[in-house]
């Protein structure tokens, strides 16, 4: 009996200690994927998304939720992202297949497009409302947010219009708050609310100005409009994007007067000026507010933070003060009534064998189809196209096959087939931002060469300037770059796939126009002819 005693703790000991490697082993092959914010073990680490998905705003319809964010300039627009616990989100449509007015932005657009959106649900139909600063307020709607959007319609026209929210009250009136774009309206740190037309969405010219946000909420935005327990509230962020805090606003009449008060800032944390986001409430009604926070070359990351209520006002984060709250940086996961959702990273590798182009890639404009086409012959086609007349850099450049920065450090490996049918036509992997580097391959005399050129101040008509080239042996090649913290970038190239060779010198990135750094692809040549070379893209894996 004492035996049997001695063997059964044995066991529960040997099998304790094996539970405790295999949950060992599988929190570090959680670490080693990109971009996972989800610990593994009941618990999160913010940010939620190390990737750039600015000013977002979500919802939950039912047991799932829902975010969407800016996309300015880049096509598809809209992003629609699901996730069933708030931490682990999946890219699953966008909104907006291409920009209006679809002349405009068949060149870039840098900063212009698509401002922060707010995603709403009611009456069974999904809305997004979402500002271009140059034209004014618009909506698209859908029954399902997984299928096809429908076309931007202008409710509210006007220059420097943004941020707007919608706000459907229990009596049948609709409201809308927004803010101001100072660079187009010449007016800024001012919210306003105005109603809406009940069917066709259109907003009446009764604005009034709630909020002057020059007395202590300096570049106040981004207002989110709520109602809970008889009270208005506008969530708004003040003070700056990169040095900012969450401001509330609240009152029982949609018109103000209202309070103010900070309800969260940064605290003694790393996590600097938490900008605008949203309030969500799970199933089992505790609450979450997402944000983002300005983190240069990789735009402006998403973290979530827990949410409670005293005496009618919101503290977000982890209480410090009396009234005010500050970011988390690990904490329990969102309480959604059920568990052991699978953890899931943002797809970002490409195998490029499916008839339709990943969610993870954008282009810098609305797209021609002769730019590029997927197969199911196992790559992905770009055609060289020519330079346009306008660019001084690759900044002018539309025809850019990117995708946001995945994480803070990673690798990325990409197979590619060069096809070129004339000198001069080039290809490479490109890092774009303000500044910009690329391993370039091109065609002289007949034969490839591989050299990285860089663009110091590319927003600013930049000159490139390019290092000494290497003769490549095949028109089959790997390219690779190494992101470290700091968003330093090394290069790296191979022509077996096996052995690999540092190339080029270190390349620091930037951030673009109002968007983290990205990678891709580029192809290009001078002049049009009726039969250009292309780039065939087998594969692109991301690692850590």
């Amino acid at each position: 009996m004492k035996y049997f005693k001695s063997t059964t703790v044995a066991l529960a000991i040997a099998f304790t200690t094996m539970a405790e490697v295999v949950a060992q082993n599988k929190n570090q092959t959680l670490k080693e994927e990109i971009g996972i914010a989800d610990n593994g073990n009941g618990t999160f680490s913010n940010p939620i998304l190390h990737s750039d998905y600015s000013d977002p705003d979500a919802i939950r319809v039912g047991d799932d939720y829902y975010m969407t964010a800016s996309s300015f300039n880049c096509i598809p627009g809209l992003p629609i992202l699901h996730s069933k616990d708030l931490v682990n989100w999946t890219l699953v449509n966008y909104a907006l297949p291409k920009l209006e007015p679809s002349e405009v932005f068949s060149k870039a657009q840098h900063g212009g497009g698509v401002w922060a959106p707010c995603i709403r649900y009611h009456n069974n139909e999904f809305y997004i409302f979402y500002p271009d600063p140059d034209y004014g307020i618009f909506v698209v709607k859908t029954t399902d947010p997984l299928g096809k959007w429908s076309k931007p319609m202008l409710i509210k026209e006007g220059k420097g219009l943004i941020d707007p929210t919608p706000l459907w009250d229990e009596d049948g009136k609709i409201y809308l708050t927004y803010a101001f774009a100072g660079s187009r309206a010449g007016i800024k740190s001012l919210l306003a609310v105005c109603t809406l037309e009940k069917e066709t969405l259109q907003a009446n010219q009764d604005d009034v100005i709630i909020i002057d946000g020059h007395e202590g909420e300096t570049t106040i935005e981004g207002p989110k409009f709520y109602k809970r327990n008889g009270y208005y509230y506008i969530f708004a962020p003040a003070g700056g994007v990169p040095t900012g805090w969450q401001t509330v606003l609240r009152s029982k009449n949609v018109w103000g007067p209202y309070e103010k008060r900070k309800v969260m800032d940064q605290g003694n944390t790393p996590i600097n000026g938490p900008h605008q986001g949203a309030w969500v409430t799970t199933q089992t009604g505790e609450d979450w507010f997402l944000h983002f926070q300005d983190k240069g070359a990789y735009g402006r990351i998403v973290h979530l933070q827990p949410m409670q209520w005293k005496k009618d006002w919101p503290i977000i984060g982890e209480p410090y003060g009396k009234e005010i709250g500050k970011p988390v940086l690990t904490y329990k996961k969102p309480n959604v009534g059920k568990s052991n959702f699978p953890v899931t990273p943002l797809t970002v590798s490409d195998e490029f064998d499916k008839p339709q182009l990943g969610l993870q890639w954008q282009w810098h404009a609305n797209p021609q189809v002769y730019w590029g086409f997927p197969s199911t012959m196992g790559y992905y086609t770009l055609y060289c196209q020519p330079t346009p007349e306008n660019a001084t850099n690759l900044f002018d450049v539309p025809n850019l096959l990117l995708q946001k920065f995945p994480d803070e450090v990673f690798t990325a490996t990409t197979k590619m087939t060069f096809n070129a049918r004339f000198d001069g036509e080039q290809t490479g992997l490109v890092i774009l931002g303000l500044d910009y580097t690329y391993l370039k391959v091109s065609q002289k005399d007949g034969k490839l060469f591989l050299s990285q050129v860089t663009c110091q101040n590319a927003d600013k008509k930049g000159t490139e300037t390019e290092s000494k080239s290497k003769a490549l042996q095949s028109n089959t090649f790997y390219l690779r770059v190494n992101v470290t913290k700091g968003a330093v970038c090394t290069f790296e190239y191979s022509e077996n796939g096996t052995n690999f060779e540092t190339f080029g010198k270190p390349f620091t990135a930037k951030e673009g126009k109002w968007i983290g750094a990205k990678i891709g692809f580029v192809a290009l040549r001078e002049g049009k002819i009726n039969d250009a070379g292309n780039v065939l893209i087998d594969w692109i894996k991301f690692t850590k």
